[in-house]
């Protein structure tokens, strides 16, 4: 989609608390930003027009690139996420953000600081960057994300570029969602040990050591290729590309962006891409599905069948097992 000019944004549409989906669409597709943040509210919300809002946006999604950028706090994504996006802009692509930051545990609030790394297309109307909280959600993403990147590329955003909560080993979310995972990394993550470990390094399509102007980069690219030489690939199969870079600097941004062309040619001939989005489509279905039944689940909770079955339980009268089959035989699965 080409970046609308300002005669053709509908300014005047009142969205705030707008619900009317097909007309909201309408204005996302046609570039107001008040639209898409709407729609993403509405994700985020969980509202009723979810089924609508998604069997409106079906027809016009399947066809973006989604780019996942995930790596320890203080690697450096967001500066990273905002040369990315300078970079593609100049190519004429319009471009989507989503970028999730953590949840207190204490409070349940956020501070969505990632935006403000990326002040430098704040007035760029060919740029859409929505902050988003992780709300507790485990796995480097907000529970929303998906149907939230779906809104992004109905409103002509290609790609769409996700970045992850500052993540751990086991964060490895963000590969299911993805069609090219990056993985950033900075001097000083330790030794050839951890650099083999299991967890979020082997998710990565890229490597990514930003800061490489730093002490300790060298050895870092060193040990990463390492780790990449102990696996088996079968003849064809991606091979991680490792790419120094100097985000602050805008430096080795171009060699990033190559190895992102490489991978998603990759993926277009090898077949990989139709496979990663069915697998994509069924984790959101079955999402979906679980959502539902977690909704039936809890109308039982409160009514006194669990509670009666949990009695059972305790007293030893009856195993869980035979209580949770007893617990789905009152669900309605038709």
């Amino acid at each position: 989609m080409t970046d609308p000019s300002p005669e053709a944004v509908p300014r005047a549409v009142p969205v705030r608390r707008s619900r009317d989906v097909p007309a909201l669409v309408e204005a996302a597709r046609a570039g107001d930003p008040r639209a898409v943040a709407r729609l993403i509210t509405l994700v985020e919300d969980g509202d009723e027009v979810l089924p609508q809002l998604a069997a409106a946006l079906a027809p016009l999604t399947g066809t973006a690139q989604v780019i996942g950028l995930t790596g320890a706090p203080g690697v450096g994504k967001s500066t990273t996420t905002n040369e990315l996006v300078r970079t593609f802009r100049k190519a004429g692509r319009r471009v989507g953000v989503l970028a999730v930051d953590p949840s207190s545990p204490f409070t349940g609030g956020a501070i969505l600081g990632d935006r403000v790394r990326m002040q430098d297309h704040a007035t760029d109307p060919g740029v859409y960057i929505r902050s988003m909280s992780s709300r507790g959600h485990l796995g480097g993403l907000s529970a929303a994300t998906p149907q939230a990147a779906r809104v992004l590329e109905g409103a002509g955003c290609d790609p769409v570029m996700v970045e992850t909560v500052g993540v751990g080993q086991a964060e490895v979310e963000i590969a299911g969602l993805a069609d090219t995972t990056l993985v950033l990394l900075a001097p000083g993550m330790g030794d050839a040990v951890q650099a083999a470990k299991a967890g979020v390094l082997e998710i990565a399509d890229i490597f990514v050591v930003n800061k490489a102007d730093r002490d300790g980069a060298d050895a870092t690219y060193r040990d990463i290729q390492g780790m990449i030489g102990l696996g088996e690939r079968a003849p064809g199969q991606w091979r991680p590309r490792v790419v120094r870079c100097v985000a602050a600097r805008a430096e080795g941004i171009d060699d990033v962006v190559t190895a992102i062309d490489e991978h998603r040619e990759w993926l277009e001939h090898s077949g990989e891409l139709q496979r990663r989005r069915e697998q994509r489509a069924a984790a959101e279905v079955e999402a979906i599905a679980l959502g539902a039944l977690r909704a039936r689940m809890k109308d039982l909770r409160s009514g006194t069948e669990l509670a009666a079955l949990a009695a059972e339980v305790a007293q030893g009268r009856l195993d869980p097992y035979a209580a949770a089959a007893a617990l789905l035989a009152q669900l309605d699965l038709a």
